[in-house]
């Protein structure tokens, strides 16, 4: 039985959103990392903090509700390629998501980018996922 890493710390987030708990933590890889980075730098985490302290480590995140409604900031989160049909898009071929509005998260020679960055710097690659 294969399992998708990528997966269970979407899900982890998503539950974690369902439940309004403030901080999450998820087994930590170098793709977890990066995604964790761009959510971050998108502005739906409020913050990560990466911990070594066993041989795998441990992302944890802060996660992010509107002040006024306390609503989550991630309405969805969204795997799209899987171990068993993975979806690959070339430059021109990303997504826009919510018009503009979400990130699509893509997986590149280059590293793992949003969308966005993906078609300016003209590359393509594995979506990831999507997150609004």
């Amino acid at each position: 039985m294969n399992t998708d890493p990528i997966a269970d710390y979407l899900t982890r987030i998503r539950n974690a959103n369902a439940a309004n708990h403030r901080v999450v933590e998820v087994p930590a890889s170098n793709v977890k990392k990066e995604i964790t980075k761009i959510l971050f730098d998108q502005g739906y985490i409020l913050s990560y903090k990466f911990e070594d302290t066993t041989a795998q480590g441990v992302i944890k995140i802060a996660l992010k509700y509107d002040k006024i409604t306390k609503e989550p900031v991630i309405k969805k989160i969204q795997r799209i390629s899987k171990p068993g049909l993975r979806k690959y898009a070339g430059s021109t071929e990303i997504p826009r998501i919510l018009n503009g509005l979400g990130i699509a998260i893509v997986s590149t020679s280059h590293g793992v980018m949003t969308g966005k960055q993906a078609k300016a710097d003209k590359v393509g690659g594995e979506v990831l996922c999507y997150v609004y």
